[in-house]
């Protein structure tokens, strides 16, 4: 186990058993064959192509696509091959700062290999004396993804329609019960990418993360059941643990380790300094 055990992790995929999923010329997304195969049983919606599969001439305009999108995954989801739906629904651009194609259940974009982005907060404290400590969560034993493992303080998706720091503000209240004059503190402080495939498909995902201060005397408490504990700890024993072990959600392990180089805990002296700072973001 090392750093960089994660980092390759978060990047093990096989793009060629994949086939693009293009919206106007640019690909969004990339499906396996028995989603591909899916997908061309509803000849109104898309077109296949040797090289990709697209929309046809009259699926156009995000409403449209959204419409077309939403009963092509509500029926896969009722077969069985995508997991089920989320009532949650994700932005589909080529970028945060775009305008999306058109909007997906949460539970069918890594079936489709669309980019989800996200925020994820590290909540931390820094003493008089210089040392830090940082919250850490741990995952509810009943979530259906990642149960029991241990997470950043606060984490959630992207949804359409809600800024960033909207969405920073709204997962602090709802995972930590930080108030919202508290969350708005936070700062960001770059994004993290990776490609990671799954049983479910392929996830290129980009990760906004943000430093929050807290004073010494905040202790989170979770408020939507999706946290079972919190947990204060030395950086120097977080670092220990993300070096070591498989206990953090797999992205979680990059957030942890690009604030442990932007705080100095790692440093250019590391036989891997430049291959994580480079493997953060792919």
């Amino acid at each position: 186990m090392s750093y960089m055990t994660h980092i390759i992790t978060c990047n093990r995929h096989n793009i060629e058993t994949f086939k693009p999923f293009d919206v106007d010329g640019v690909t969004i997304g990339h499906v396996r064959p028995a989603i591909a195969a899916e997908m061309t049983k509803y000849p109104e919606i898309f077109v296949e192509s040797e090289r990709s599969i697209t929309f046809t001439g009259t699926v156009i305009g995000f409403e449209r696509r959204s419409a077309a999108m939403a009963g092509v995954a509500a029926d896969l989801a009722k077969s069985g091959l995508l997991p089920p739906e989320r009532g949650e629904f994700y932005p589909v651009a080529a970028a945060i700062s775009e305008e999306p194609f058109f909007q997906l259940d949460r539970g069918a974009i890594s079936a489709f290999g669309i980019r989800a982005f996200g925020v994820h907060v590290n909540g931390f404290i820094r003493h008089d004396n210089g040392t830090i400590e940082m919250w850490i969560a741990r995952r509810a034993r009943d979530r259906t993804a990642y149960p029991n493992m241990l997470d950043n303080m606060v984490a959630g998706g992207q949804p359409i329609g809600l800024g960033l720091i909207e969405n920073v503000i709204k997962e602090c209240a709802e995972e930590a019960d930080i108030p919202a004059n508290l969350a708005a503190q936070a700062r960001p402080t770059g994004a993290i990418s990776y490609t990671y495939e799954t049983a479910d498909g392929l996830k290129p995902d980009i990760i906004f993360c943000y430093d929050l201060a807290l004073p010494e005397d905040f202790v989170p408490r979770n408020t939507d059941g999706e946290v079972a504990a919190f947990y204060l700890l030395p950086i120097g024993e977080v670092a220990k643990i993300v070096e070591s072990s498989l206990e953090f959600k797999f992205n979680c392990n990059l957030v942890i380790i690009d604030f442990l180089i932007r705080h100095g805990f790692l440093q250019p002296e590391h036989p891997d300094y430049l291959r994580l700072i480079q493997g953060l973001r792919q």
